[in-house]
């Protein structure tokens, strides 16, 4: 009933006249590359730019064993020198693979790299996954990993993780898939997901962190977000619009979004709708963020009968204008970013590239068996998102 009674209120605070500025834009759908084995499939292709005269964009992603689950191999890298006219790779990397950690096969997975300006370096956070043979480990530690980048060397460093403080609470704790805001400062704040040993149920938070082009830090998190829906909170996303910060959270029934005044310490998550009051349908997958200066946005999939056949609903990716003031989706403004054509799309990220421009990266992850039937075949997409002036 608690539940039920936030999404009532919600009816009537979202079904007023939207306070977002109208923001048009293009899409260009890029295919970075494309092919499949039937055996493995690229997934998580998430994207870092390196400013400059000449920009490069790094995008990272790995294998995935489709006869398992999150079953991951070494990061690979494609490089573009010239804003995704053309490509290098995939390249491996060992200092990006698998490795033997307290009896467990471990890799760094669910990566996202981004530029550290004050450091001047591509840093990426992800999470580690350990198994056992080609499982995941039914009970491992977790925690959140790091990586940067050489862009002279084109080589990544050996990947490392951040020391938590000796809290029970963080024993299974990572920021995979999370979406982080820099600071003017070189404060990261770095959204993740956590739970204590034995249990199923995640709590989010961000945690501030300070990065000295080596080592990753943790200094504090704030406040503790929790649900008891099953699960909890996963994979949160931060961004900042406006002077104010906006966390979406993961949840297996439905996703949440809440904002903060400081990053740290936010509102009490509320279900995500739209704005004529009824929910957006998002669940147990990531949305992300884009923001414009002049809008925020959401991008994300939804439950929809004509994509049944989609596992767990998770394509098309869509994007739409979020009212910052309502924290509600505005229904007329949706549109579809990356097509289906039966695979899952619900793991990808978002890249901003300059003022006109911002690109969403997405693979066809090729699982459950049988996706292919309806045309998908793990193509890695960027789609371009161009701002009408």
């Amino acid at each position: 009933m608690k539940h039920s009674f936030k999404v009532v209120l919600l009816v009537v605070f979202c079904a007023g006249i939207s306070s977002a500025t109208a923001v048009d834009y293009d899409i260009q759908l890029d295919t970075v590359i494309s092919g499949y084995d039937g055996t493995t499939c690229w997934v998580h292709p998430k994207a870092g730019l390196i400013p400059g005269e000449k920009p490069v964009v790094v995008m990272t992603m790995q294998k995935l064993l489709l006869s398992g689950s999150d079953v991951f191999y070494a990061l690979n890298e494609m490089r573009s020198d010239d804003l995704g006219a053309s490509w290098e790779g995939p390249t491996e990397h060992e200092t990006l693979g698998r490795r033997m950690e307290r009896g467990f096969v471990s890799v760094i997975c669910d990566f996202t790299p981004q530029w550290h300006a004050q450091s001047q370096t591509l840093l990426g956070t992800g999470h580690v996954a350990r198994y056992e043979g080609d499982k995941l480990a039914k009970e491992y530690p977790r925690e959140t990993a790091y990586s940067s980048y050489d862009a002279e060397t084109k080589s990544w460093s050996t990947w490392k993780t951040v020391t938590m403080p000796e809290d029970d609470r963080f024993y299974n704790s990572g920021a995979g898939c999370t979406q982080r805001v820099d600071l003017e400062n070189g404060d990261i704040l770095l959204p993740f997901y956590f739970a204590p040993r034995g249990e199923k149920s995640y709590s989010a938070a961000v945690m501030r962190c300070r990065f000295d082009g080596e080592t990753l830090s943790y200094v504090e998190h704030g406040n503790i977000l929790e649900l008891t829906e099953p699960r909890g909170y996963c994979e949160p996303s931060l961004a900042r619009f406006q002077g104010r910060f906006f966390l979406t959270l993961r949840n297996d029934v439905r996703g949440y979004v809440t904002r903060s005044d400081d990053g740290l310490h936010f509102e009490e998550p509320r279900p995500w709708t739209f704005d004529d009051g009824t929910e957006l349908g998002s669940y147990n997958t990531q949305q992300h963020w884009i923001a414009h200066k002049d809008a925020l946005f959401l991008v994300y999939t939804r439950r929809d009968p004509d994509y049944d056949h989609v596992f767990r609903h998770r394509a098309p990716l869509r994007m739409a204008q979020v009212d910052p003031e309502s924290l509600c989706v505005l229904r007329d403004t949706e549109r579809i970013l990356v097509p289906s054509r039966g695979a899952r799309l619900g793991n990808f990220s978002v890249m901003p590239v300059n003022e006109e421009e911002v690109w969403v990266t997405v693979s066809e992850w090729m699982q459950p068996a049988g996706c292919e039937q309806y045309g998908s075949d793990n193509a890695v997409y960027a789609a371009r998102i161009r701002w009408r002036p």
